[in-house]
C-alpha cells in the first residue's frame, strides 16, 4: 500500500476538534516544524482543529512550530515534561491566563505511559514521583518494600512525527537524536503522520535499519530540507508571519 501523502495540507486535514495529537521531538530536535505549521495554516482557512490536547517532551519555544501552534489558541491542555524551558513565553503567559491545561509528567514517566499505550498495557507501576504532589490521587502499591506509582498508557488520535528515510509503505529510519519519541509515539497513535526529508522506494531501505515498520504509519509526506526551531528562533521568526 502506497501511504505517500501529495502536500502537507492533506497531512493534517483529517486532525478534528478535541483530538488528542502526539507530536514528535525533544525541544527542536525532531521536531516535525512543516507539519505543525501546516496544522496552524489549516486553523486559519477553516477555524479548526480547535481544543486539543497535545503530548510533547516539552512546552514550546519562541513564536514558531508547537508554541506557535500555542498561540494559535488551538491547543486546551498540553501534557508534557518541561513546561519551562529556553524561551516557553507563549505557553508560560496562556498558562498564568488559565487559557491552557498542564498535566506534568516526569520525562522517563512520559516515554513509559506513551510506550505503554502502543504495547496495549493500560497501566504500570513505577518509583517516579512518590511523595510528591504529581502522585496525589494515584493508586500506590509497595514492591519489595518500596513504594512505587501506577501510572496509566497514553494513547493519541494522531501522531506527528519527522523521520529522516521512508519508503512508499511507511517504513521509517530516524537522524541520530532525532529519533526520540518518534517510535513510540507512531505506535500509541490511531492514525501516525509523518514528514520525512526523502521517499524512497519499497526496498530503498535496508531491513535491518527500519527502525519504525511501517505498519505504524498511516501517511507520510517529504519536505526535503524541513526547518529547525532552533536555527528560526535565532533568526526571531514567526508563524505566521505578522506583517510590521
Amino acid at each position: 500500500m502506497d501511504k505517500t501523502l501529495p502536500d502537507l495540507a492533506t497531512a493534517v486535514a483529517g486532525i478534528r476538534d478535541g483530538m488528542t495529537v502526539m507530536i514528535g521531538g525533544f525541544g527542536g530536535s525532531g521536531a516535525p516544524i512543516e507539519l505543525i505549521h501546516a496544522l496552524i495554516d489549516r486553523f486559519i482557512a477553516t477555524g479548526h482543529p480547535t481544543g486539543l490536547t497535545l503530548v510533547n517532551n516539552n512546552a514550546g519555544n519562541g513564536h514558531v512550530g508547537l508554541a506557535a501552534l500555542i498561540e494559535a489558541g488551538m491547543v486546551a491542555k498540553l501534557i508534557c515534561s518541561f513546561p519551562r524551558s529556553a524561551d516557553p513565553v507563549v505557553f508560560t503567559e496562556r498558562y498564568l491566563a488559565g487559557q491552557i491545561e498542564l498535566e506534568l509528567v516526569p520525562q522517563g514517566t512520559l516515554a513509559e505511559r506513551i510506550r505503554a499505550g502502543g504495547a496495549g498495557i493500560p497501566a504500570f507501576f513505577t518509583p517516579t514521583s512518590y511523595g510528591t504532589d504529581l502522585a496525589i490521587g494515584k493508586p500506590v502499591e509497595v514492591f519489595d518494600g518500596r513504594p512505587y506509582v501506577q501510572e496509566r498508557w497514553l494513547k493519541a488520535d494522531c501522531a506527528l512525527v519527522k523521520a529522516h528515510l521512508g519508503d512508499r509503505l511507511g517504513n521509517l529510519t530516524y537522524r541520530m537524536a532525532a529519533r526520540n519519541f518518534g517510535p513510540l509515539m507512531c505506535m500509541a497513535a490511531a492514525t501516525t503522520i509523518v514528514q520525512v526529508s526523502r521517499i524512497v522506494a519499497p526496498g530503498g531501505i535496508d531491513p535491518e535499519a527500519v527502525i519504525t515498520p511501517g505498519i505504524f504509519v498511516q501517511g507520510l509526506v517529504e519536505v526535503a530540507n524541513p526547518a529547525q526551531e532552533e536555527a528560526l528562533n535565532r533568526a526571531n521568526a514567526r508563524y505566521p508571519e505578522v506583517a510590521a
